[in-house]
C-alpha cells in the first residue's frame, strides 16, 4: 500500500479578504502559517515517510509546503513545482470580492462558475504577464472552467504522480481548492453534478491509501 497526501495551502490573504484569487500570487496570513505548522504536526504523528513533495507555482502552496517540511525535518527534500497544480484561473473575477460578485452576477451564476464543471468565468480581455510562466513557455489562461483545470492537471498525474506511487513512493501534494477538487473528482469518480459535495478546508491533510492499481483503499482526514 502507498500513501497519497493531498492538502490545500494555509489561509492566504485573498482567503482572508474573501476575494477570488486564481493565479494571483497571494501570500499566507499568520493564520495560514499556523495552519501549515499544525498540519506538519498532524503528519508527524502519522509516522508516514514522505518521499516526494509537489506544489503549484504559487507561493501560498510553496510556503505551506516549506513549513510542513520544516516540522517534519525534511527541509533537504526537493519540491517539485508545476503550473499544472495551480488554482483554476478565475479570469476577470480575480481580485473581486465574492459577495460583490454575487451582487453583480447573481448568487446562482457565481456558484455555477465556482462549482459547475464546465462553466467558464468571465474572461480577461488580454493575457496577464508573469515572468515565471515566460520562463517555462506557458501562456496564462484568460479564464478556466473546472474541466479545463482537470485537463491540464491530469497529465501531471499520469506522468509524475502515478509512476511514483506505483513504485511505492508516498507523495505529498500541496495545491488549491479547485485543483484538488478536480483531482479528487478523478480519484473518487465523483459525478459532475456533485462537485459541491467535495469540501477542502485550508491546511487539513487528506490521506489516501492506494493499492497497487492506485485504487482507494482508505481515506482519512486526521483531526
Amino acid at each position: 500500500m502507498v500513501k497519497l497526501i493531498l492538502m490545500r495551502h494555509g489561509e492566504s490573504t485573498a482567503n482572508m479578504k474573501n476575494t477570488f484569487t486564481g493565479w494571483t500570487d497571494a501570500s499566507l496570513t499568520n493564520k495560514g502559517q499556523r495552519q501549515a505548522y499544525e498540519a506538519g504536526l498532524t503528519l508527524k504523528q502519522t509516522g508516514i515517510q514522505i518521499d516526494d513533495v509537489h506544489t503549484s507555482m504559487l507561493k501560498r502552496t510553496i510556503m505551506t509546503a516549506l513549513i510542513v517540511c520544516d516540522v517534519l525535518n525534511i527541509n533537504w527534500m526537493p519540491i517539485f513545482k508545476t503550473w499544472r497544480l495551480n488554482e483554476r484561473h478565475y479570469g476577470a473575477l480575480a481580485g473581486l470580492d465574492k459577495d460583490t460578485a454575487r451582487q453583480l452576477y447573481g448568487h446562482k451564476q457565481v456558484e455555477r462558475w465556482r462549482r459547475g464543471f464546465i462553466d467558464v468565468p468571465p474572461t480577461l480581455t488580454k493575457q496577464e504577464h508573469q515572468q515565471a510562466y515566460d520562463r517555462i513557455g506557458v501562456a496564462i489562461p484568460l479564464a478556466e472552467s473546472l474541466v479545463m483545470t482537470q485537463e491540464r492537471l491530469l497529465p501531471y498525474w499520469n506522468i509524475n504522480f502515478a509512476p511514483r506511487l506505483q513504485l511505492g513512493r508516498n507523495e505529498f501534494v500541496v495545491a488549491h481548492g479547485s485543483s484538488l477538487r478536480v483531482l479528487i473528482k478523478y480519484l473518487e469518480h465523483v459525478p459532475d453534478d456533485q462537485l459541491d459535495q467535495i469540501k477542502i478546508p485550508n491546511g487539513k491533510p487528506i490521506i489516501y491509501t492506494l493499492d497497487e492499481r492506485l485504487r482507494i483503499v482508505d481515506k482519512q482526514i486526521p483531526s
